[in-house]
């Protein structure tokens, strides 16, 4: 029997896990078996969720976090520890945008706010190596672990407008190629360390810049699907395969790579 894709049991942590795609992964993975826990800041959110997936007979349940608070997370992870007793899974989903870190066509770079600017970069890029640093931990320990980050199509390309997101995404596509590095060679080939770096998909955060009220695209979003040749946004369930495929003994040869799932936006030149 080929069990190179099993995940059953595998103990999977997701930061951000309230948002519309971490919320789709995380559903897709309890119901493939895994044992999801999900951090993020809306309790409510939160156990809606867990709610939900475990009504459909998945094993999945919410921690409150903070992701920029080690302690907070330290606690989650040793929480996690004394119920399953190890981790075999991190997705570091958590992250986000502010409207002080962007330039819209009507401003220049000098409307930028730095505070902003530094709270963009603090949340995506700290906000994943906080976390990293606490779960790898037990990771080592047991000597196997997959760590996945979320990278962005902003990390290839300087975008218009998301200033402070993109290097943050940029700063996280080269966190993983060093993570890669640095734990396999101080802790063996049994830690894994990749991203996966989506194309366009309706969120809360960016619905309101993609998409009309009418449910229309907007310019932006317009412009995004010229730019996509597969013509449309991408749905939070096409990123579940490949995040199975980087958790799953199917990817034990694949580290510091940044997966792509773009409806082919990344190649598309004019």
């Amino acid at each position: 029997m080929n069990n190179l894709f099993n995940i059953k049991d595998n103990v999977t942590v997701i930061t951000g896990g309230t948002g519309v795609l971490g919320r789709a992964i995380a559903k897709y993975l309890a119901l493939e078996g895994a044992k999801v826990i999900i951090l993020g800041r809306k309790e409510e959110v939160g156990n809606a969720i867990v709610e939900e997936i475990t009504k459909e007979g998945g094993c999945c349940e919410f921690m409150k976090t903070d992701v920029m608070d080690k302690a907070v997370v330290q606690q989650n992870c040793d929480d996690i520890i004394a119920k399953y007793g190890r981790i075999d899974t991190l997705l570091n989903a958590a992250g986000g945008n502010m409207p002080g870190a962007t330039i819209t066509p009507d401003q220049t770079f000098f409307d930028l706010q730095s505070e902003q600017f530094e709270k963009v970069l603090n949340l995506n890029l700290t906000g994943t190596v906080i976390p990293t640093q606490i779960f790898l931990k037990p990771m080592v320990a047991q000597g196997k672990g997959s760590i996945i980050n979320f990278s962005s199509m902003a990390a290839f390309r300087p975008m218009t407008r998301v200033c402070g997101y993109a290097a943050a995404k940029a700063g996280i596509s080269n966190f993983t190629a060093y993570m890669a590095t640095e734990c396999a060679k101080k802790f063996g080939e049994g830690i894994r360390v990749n991203a996966i770096a989506p194309g366009f998909f309706i969120t809360e955060q960016n619905r309101s810049l993609l998409t009309n009220p009418d449910g229309t695209y907007t310019q932006r979003g317009q412009d995004v699907i010229r730019q996509t040749p597969f013509g449309r946004m991408g749905d939070p369930d096409e990123l579940c395969g490949t995040v199975h495929y980087l958790m799953s003994d199917a990817s034990k040869f694949v580290t510091g790579t940044v997966a792509v799932v773009d409806g082919g936006f990344n190649t598309f030149a004019m």
